[in-house]
């Protein structure tokens, strides 16, 4: 099994922290990560499991898999988004892409139906900061039966200032 795994309880996805994410601000340059798009119909995800499936295959064959399970979502239209998986080095077969800037990050917990609260207290806290933010990504911490079993479901929104 693979070293980020070989922690977690349920084989899956590892139990999150969110002291490590809640209200911080982060600097990345040329952050790699695989980028794929998720189809969506009103923001709710059709493929996302085949695709989560077929790019942890890529990774896992590319010996690419990093230390830090993160991935961002890109909430780009109501008819899909874009994903980005971080990584440790290129996947061959997959697109790459690179995040560079500041991001200050705020951790939420309960049901996806709350996203938009949500987006509308990041963007004050971005505003209390007196900052503005560029770009919004979603980092989905767990899948949603590891988010069971855990007993949370943490979102963290990242706001590029």
């Amino acid at each position: 099994m693979d070293k980020l795994y070989e922690q977690s309880e349920t084989g899956c996805c590892s139990r999150f922290n969110p002291e490590l994410w809640d209200e911080k601000e982060t600097t990345w340059q040329n952050k790699l990560f695989l980028k794929d798009h998720v189809r969506s119909f009103f923001h709710v995800p059709l493929n996302f499991g085949q695709i989560m499936t077929k790019n942890m295959e890529k990774i896992k064959v590319a010996d690419a898999l990093n230390q830090e399970s993160l991935m961002l979502s890109d909430e780009k239209s109501l008819w899909g988004a874009d994903v980005y998986i971080a990584i440790s080095k290129e996947v061959p077969g997959a697109e790459m892409a690179k995040i560079s800037g500041t991001f200050l990050s705020k951790v939420f917990e309960g049901p996806f139906q709350n996203i938009g609260k949500w987006v509308k207290e990041m963007e004050t806290f971005v505003k209390s900061k007196g900052k503005e933010a560029k770009k919004t990504y979603f980092f989905y911490t767990t899948c949603p039966k590891c988010a069971k079993f855990y007993g949370k479901n943490y979102i963290v929104i990242l706001a590029q200032i």
